[in-house]
């Protein structure tokens, strides 16, 4: 009689054979343009800051733009870091135009950036919550299930998921955690939903894409131990914008690994993405949603752009015309 492990074996071998003759499931291009014909709606907080501001939305849309159209320099970084990680400048231009027309304002020179970065590496900061920074806090015994992740974006997206999870709310040890995303409680030292510098990246995405920042661009890996280095990094265009484009490549590879649609022609959805974030958890719940879909005889659904990626397709023209 053969050996129970041998017919196992055999068994597993079987199945994995006949997995990999199923034919691939075929990936869909999102053509361009918005699937929306008028802009979804803007959230309050973005017309609140814009309205104490006293400016406008298309105010902020014409300084972010009139920095990329008069910088040759910007311009030419965006070009090579694009090129760096294989995607089209105009997704990263699309993030910038998003971020500074509905979350922050533009300044009119990039030098200014760089001074602002500086300062950062000045103030001595650190990432901490009630005086326990966050290299203690995540080797709480709740984390446990995350050593076993090498790579930086699983290991934080792992470490965000045990905040959510387990502390979020919640009283652990006699220490009570505010009901907040983990970015807000130990990322963002001077006020909650802060983010920086010409991308707006958060200090949480930063230490996310540190290995794949570090493979394609070779730059040093980020420690949460060295807040300073963090931030100095999401201020200085010259670093930040490799963490952009680390940020949107991933976007676009998750999407068509888990939920088999092609987004690269379709800057308004990586903007999308790049401004709601969560781009795995989006992506496996648009799989799921569309394969009960098929299920009921419906066709797939596209993926949709947000108020943010609207505009960055109503734009499109004006922005591609930048490369």
């Amino acid at each position: 009689m053969m050996n129970r492990h041998l017919i196992l074996f055999a068994t597993s071998c079987l199945s994995l054979l006949l997995v990999t003759l199923q034919p691939a499931q075929a990936v869909t291009i999102v053509p361009e343009g918005n699937r929306n014909a008028t802009q979804p709606g803007v959230p309050a907080a973005s017309a609140k800051r814009t309205r104490e501001l006293n400016t406008t939305y298309e105010a902020k849309y014409q300084k972010i733009y009139n920095l990329l159209k008069t910088d040759s320099k910007l311009r030419s970084k965006i070009a090579s870091v694009a090129r760096t990680y294989g995607i089209d400048p105009v997704h990263i231009v699309g993030a910038l135009v998003g971020e500074h027309t509905y979350n922050v304002d533009a300044y009119d020179r990039l030098q200014t950036y760089y001074v602002k970065a500086i300062s950062y590496v000045q103030q001595g900061l650190s990432f901490d919550y009630q005086g326990e920074s966050i290299g203690d806090f995540v080797r709480r015994p709740q984390f446990s299930s995350c050593v076993q992740f090498k790579d930086s974006l699983r290991l934080w997206t792992c470490r965000e998921n045990v905040w959510e999870a387990d502390f979020r709310g919640k009283s652990v040890g006699g220490k009570r955690f505010p009901n907040n995303r983990f970015s807000a409680v130990f990322f963002q030292p001077f006020y909650a939903g802060q983010s920086f510098g010409l991308g707006q990246l958060s200090p949480l995405i930063a230490l996310q894409m540190t290995d794949m920042v570090n493979r394609y661009s070779g730059l040093p890996k980020l420690d949460a131990d060295h807040a300073a280095d963090v931030y100095k990094t999401i201020m200085d265009p010259d670093l930040t914008l490799p963490y952009m484009a680390a940020t949107l490549k991933h976007s676009i590879d998750v999407y068509r690994r888990v939920a088999d649609f092609d987004i690269s022609k379709n800057p308004g959805i990586t903007a999308t993405l790049y401004n709601t974030g969560g781009s795995d958890s989006r992506a496996r719940a648009l799989a799921d949603s569309n394969l009960a879909r098929v299920a009921n005889g419906e066709q797939p659904q596209l993926p949709e752009e947000n108020y943010y990626g609207w505009l960055v397709n109503d734009k499109i023209d004006q922005l591609s015309a930048l490369f």
